[in-house]
């Protein structure tokens, strides 16, 4: 579903990647590690799009870095689900509206926004907070809802930008969980992440970013 092939990408003159190779299958969930600065979240923009490698291929669903035109990036990125350590929810909108927003430019039915809105905020368990405000909720339940706001299009991957690295264990853990529940559903994920605590947790993919490569981790769960 996603390949990096021999993918370089460079900064202000600066190398990032150099000869980065990895393969994402369908249903996948994935942790991407590695220290600050390994790039991390350059990665995940590669694979939305939103820069272009210098040289190599990135694919993704039926999508190629090398031929993609401006006018097909909406399309791609709606096979796909952001998740930010910010959240960047929209102040100034309740709950509901931060999330029928995402919807609004998919020609899509009152009806069937309000179905997909509902059924979003029942899967991260905030129904009930539909119609608050973002500054009324607390961190966890601001990233729940960015989740919520992530798999409302259905998409075929989420990417996780560090989802957790505001909040604390217990809250980290709960939104793992529900990251795991919408995996077992077959939507991969990519979970990038400090806390290798969390590793611990769940047995998946793990890529680490050194040096500009990417290097497969083999990790043991404990019983």
């Amino acid at each position: 579903m996603l390949t990096f092939n021999n993918v370089e990408y460079s900064y202000l003159n600066q190398p990032v990647f150099s000869d980065l190779n990895f393969e994402l299958n369908q249903g996948e969930f994935c942790f991407l590690i590695g220290k600050s600065g390994a790039g991390k979240s350059t990665l995940l923009q590669l694979i939305y799009m939103n820069i272009l490698p210098t040289y190599g291929r990135i694919s993704f669903d039926e999508y190629d870095s090398r031929t993609i035109k401006p006018r097909n990036l909406p399309m791609l990125r709606r096979k796909l689900g952001v998740i930010f350590q910010d959240f960047r929810l929209l102040k100034d909108r309740n709950i509901y509206e931060n999330l029928s927003f995402v919807l609004e430019a998919t020609n899509k039915s009152s009806g069937d926004i309000k179905r997909k809105v509902n059924d979003s905020l029942t899967d991260v368990g905030l129904s009930h907070r539909r119609y608050s405000m973002p500054n009324e909720l607390s961190g966890g339940e601001k990233q729940r809802i960015a989740i919520a706001r992530a798999i409302i299009n259905d998409p075929v991957l989420i990417l996780a930008d560090e989802p957790t690295g505001n909040l604390d264990p217990e809250t980290s853990l709960e939104i793992l969980e529900i990251l795991k529940k919408i995996n077992t559903r077959g939507t991969a994920v990519i979970f990038a992440t400090h806390n290798y605590e969390l590793l611990k947790s769940y047995d998946a993919k793990i890529i680490r970013i050194e040096e500009g490569k990417a290097h497969k981790v083999i990790m043991k769960i404990k019983q």
